[in-house]
């Protein structure tokens, strides 16, 4: 009998890491679930044993994650999926959040998931297999929430450097899917997850009441059960050509579609214009 697949989980304490590590462990998968502390995912799933091992560590330490990740690789010998999923939201206009603000933003939804790619990528290619996935937002492929700025940039670069990863992992049998979902039923938008500026501007009347929707009105009626996503995730997982892009929810895809649209508007619109660039044939 194949042995199952071991999984590393970044952000498994609450929303949908939880319920991937959950579904994985209940469906006979090996896992190593990280957060910032131990004591939470004990709580919630379990002291380690052969099948789990609850990780501490700190995402924004290169030496950490690299130790944490080799810890993974001696408990368990072997790694094959790898799921950045911990972050958090950043709420503010670009004016008044700061730069010590932006840069703590980057430095856990980009940074942090670059060094997991960095120290688990050459277990996956040395082994010829695997998947990273890693987990961005609908804000991620379209920026239009006013207030979710920096958040959305920071998943926009998620994107990015998934779509580069797949490419440069291809040639050793390793695949990379950017996760888009959209509006799902976890504490994302409560229970720590959302920071605020310290320093708001009282002008932003409209973001303040797109901010204020999105916490007041949206959360706890999210469309989206969590259980369902990472059900989706793990059938993914074991495609043999899983997609580069995966939009999570209906709501998703219904948002992706609609930005689309727009960029072929404008690609329509203007072309003439914009194309008319090139240097005169002599």
């Amino acid at each position: 009998m194949k042995t199952k697949k071991v999984w590393f989980v970044t952000g498994a304490s609450k929303g949908l890491g939880l319920s991937l590590v959950q579904k994985l462990l209940a469906a006979g998968y090996r896992v190593a679930a990280t957060s910032r502390t131990v004591a939470g995912l004990e709580e919630k799933i379990g002291k380690a044993s052969n099948e789990f091992l609850p990780l501490e560590m700190n995402i924004t330490d290169n030496e950490d994650v690299k130790k944490v990740i080799a810890k993974t690789v001696a408990h368990f010998g072997q790694l094959d999926v790898v799921v950045n999923n911990a972050g958090y939201g950043l709420i503010g206009s670009l004016e008044e959040l700061s730069d010590a603000e932006v840069k703590e933003q980057f430095d856990v939804n980009v940074f942090g998931s670059l060094n997991v790619i960095r120290n688990a990528a050459p277990y996956l290619r040395a082994q010829q297999s695997g998947h990273f996935f890693n987990i961005a937002s609908i804000g991620g492929y379209t920026g239009g929430f006013p207030g979710f700025g920096i958040y959305c940039a920071t998943k926009f670069a998620v994107a990015g450097f998934t779509e580069a990863l797949a490419e440069e992992m291809k040639d050793f049998g390793v695949h990379a899917t950017v996760v888009y979902p959209g509006y799902f039923r976890t504490e994302f938008l409560s229970g720590g997850s959302i920071k605020v500026p310290a320093n708001p501007i009282d002008a932003y009347k409209s973001t303040r009441a797109g901010e204020e929707l999105h916490l007041n009105e949206i959360n706890g009626k999210q469309s989206g059960d969590p259980d369902k996503a990472a059900d989706v995730m793990i059938e993914v997982s074991e495609m043999q050509a899983p997609p580069v892009h995966l939009f999570l929810g209906q709501d998703a895809h219904d948002v992706a579609r609609q930005k689309i649209g727009i960029i072929q508007t404008d690609l329509n619109k203007h072309e003439a214009l914009a194309a008319a660039t090139a240097f005169a044939e002599n």
